[in-house]
């Protein structure tokens, strides 16, 4: 019997986050290498598996970009991974799902759940059914471990603690 599974395709896939600094404005960040897959053909009963290189991550600052992998942040030596594993996909209308699963940064494995909007599916011009899919959430960095900041003179801090994950993936089915 044949078994289905949809492999995720980073050309034509991101995933980003956005973080307040200085308490007035957003720094957006990406990762650079990831990989993923659902397994099976019905999404609704599929488990969805999403890993991403922790030093992959990307701000457009080499200096901040060291620091977010060093120990303060991701730990990337020792911690080489986040990684993303479903518990279940909901349907709330058409087009919206409610994504439950379970986020694992720095060791620590959390509870999400996440916004998706199905994109839906369709045929490339060599034949590949894909799927789209819009993720958006929020998570508090300090849930994992990711706690450093600093104090500003004027009082708050330097870094937000609410991230906010947006990602736009796109999966291809592979048939075995």
């Amino acid at each position: 019997m044949a078994t289905t599974k949809w492999v995720l395709d980073p050309t034509h896939s991101e995933i980003l986050f956005k973080v307040k600094h200085l308490m007035i404005t957003n720094v957006k960040g990406e990762f650079r290498s990831f990989s993923g897959e659902i397994d099976g053909e019905d999404f609704s009963k599929s488990q969805v598996k999403l890993t991403i290189d922790s030093s992959s991550v990307f701000t457009n600052n080499e200096d901040r970009d060291k620091h977010l992998v060093s120990a303060d942040f991701f730990d990337a030596d020792n911690h080489k991974e986040l990684t993303f594993v479903s518990k279940a996909f909901t349907r709330v209308d058409d087009e919206n799902y409610k994504l439950d699963g379970t986020l694992t940064i720095k060791g620590v494995s959390k509870d999400v759940t996440l916004d998706v909007e199905f994109g839906g599916t369709n045929k490339d011009p060599w034949g590949n059914e894909k799927a789209g899919f819009s993720v958006n959430g929020k998570i508090n960095r300090k849930d994992w471990g990711l706690n450093w900041n600093a104090a500003l003179e004027t009082g708050g801090v330097l870094v937000g603690e609410e991230v906010k994950i947006m990602a736009e993936v796109q999966f291809v089915k592979q048939t075995e």
